[in-house]
């Protein structure tokens, strides 16, 4: 007998007036789910084979919710209760025992706030705050945040690549602005990602198979890492005046390289092309190799000056771009070998 979550049991499928077959449900499991008789339930044929049973109304009956309690918390550790509640995809966090007129914590909501996508601000009474999202994770596709993400990161690399043929560094002056959005929108995609493999529903909404979704999540930390060496670069840019850069020349030329191969990869989140994902990571293994060379000729047999230590540096940032631009390629194949996997019975 079934009793909870975890059990098994086997049940023998019975033959009812000569052409409906059934199988009786465990009564624990229809106590538990508050279902009555002639209450809907969804039938889900996996492409494994197995039968997935999921009462009509139980997505909108859930809400998670976590309560923070700011008396036996660490001091100043606010923040990273709340991005760890949102990231573990709770619906509603409730702060308790919390001085509204306290400073530091109403610092570290407002930052809250500010990373993260979907909640507000609700319920605010004595030593109490109740921060509510209203975005549901399956109305939200992972491929529009990842779009964003990738519009950003190349907003910032095309500007660098403008200076470098002689435009304003003012172009770079949002550029923290910039890296800020695409770290809250990995923070949306993590979370969506943490929902969907709860939720075989939310999954479903997203149409992704949840290996996939965790996929789209690596996706997502590679653009993610890649706008923090853009971010480095253009940092160095804004605070150095001596720094001169050649957009036809080492390491910027190569720049040029990792942006065509990255549109590349991009149009094959939808294609799928083997031959074009390939192509685009021997181009940036290659680019990787002459940066190396050109790295190389910098610190040998004499003393690097300022400016060749900016130029290096600039060029260990362009590197490891190629670096997690490969890493994106190597994911995208990763998911074409699932779309091609053949389950044989």
């Amino acid at each position: 007998m079934v009793t909870g979550p975890g059990n098994i049991d086997v049940r023998k499928v019975q033959l009812t007036g000569g052409a409906t077959y059934t199988v009786s449900l465990p009564k624990p499991w229809i106590d538990e789910m508050s279902l009555k008789p002639r209450d809907g339930i969804r039938v889900d044929w996996r492409p494994s084979g197995a039968l997935r049973l999921t009462p009509l109304d139980m997505l909108q009956k859930s809400e998670k919710i976590i309560t923070i309690n700011c008396g036996i918390i660490p001091s100043n550790s606010l923040h990273d209760h709340l991005m760890g509640a949102y990231l573990a995809g709770a619906d509603k966090i409730k702060i308790v025992n919390s001085n509204d007129t306290d400073r530091v914590v109403q610092q570290q909501i407002r930052r809250f706030l500010r990373n993260t996508r979907g909640f507000e601000m609700m319920n605010v009474e004595d030593g109490r705050v109740d921060l509510i999202c209203l975005i549901s994770a399956a109305e939200m596709p992972l491929i529009a945040s990842i779009n964003r993400m990738y519009s950003l990161l190349i907003s910032v690399t095309r500007d660098i690549m403008s200076i470098a043929n002689g435009n304003e560094k003012s172009l770079l002056s949002d550029v923290d602005d910039r890296e800020s959005e695409v770290d809250a929108l990995l923070y949306l995609v993590e979370r969506q990602v943490s929902i969907a493999l709860d939720s075989h529903l939310v999954a479903s909404a997203l149409n992704l198979a949840r290996n996939q979704a965790v996929e789209h999540s690596n996706l997502a930390t590679s653009l993610e890492r890649m706008m923090d060496h853009a971010t480095h670069m253009a940092q160095l840019i804004l605070e150095s005046e001596d720094l001169e850069l050649d957009a036809e020349k080492e390491p910027i030329i190569q720049l040029n390289i990792w942006q065509d191969s990255m549109k590349k990869l991009m149009i094959n989140i939808r294609t799928r092309n083997s031959f074009e994902i390939e192509e685009s990571r021997l181009e940036l293994k290659t680019a990787q190799i002459q940066i190396s060379s050109y790295e190389q000729k910098l610190i040998e047999g004499r003393k690097m000056t300022k400016h060749d230590f900016l130029l290096f540096k600039i060029s260990e940032s362009v590197r490891r771009l190629c670096a997690y631009a490969r890493d994106f390629g190597e994911i995208l194949l990763n998911l074409k070998m699932h779309d091609d996997m053949v389950v044989r019975k």
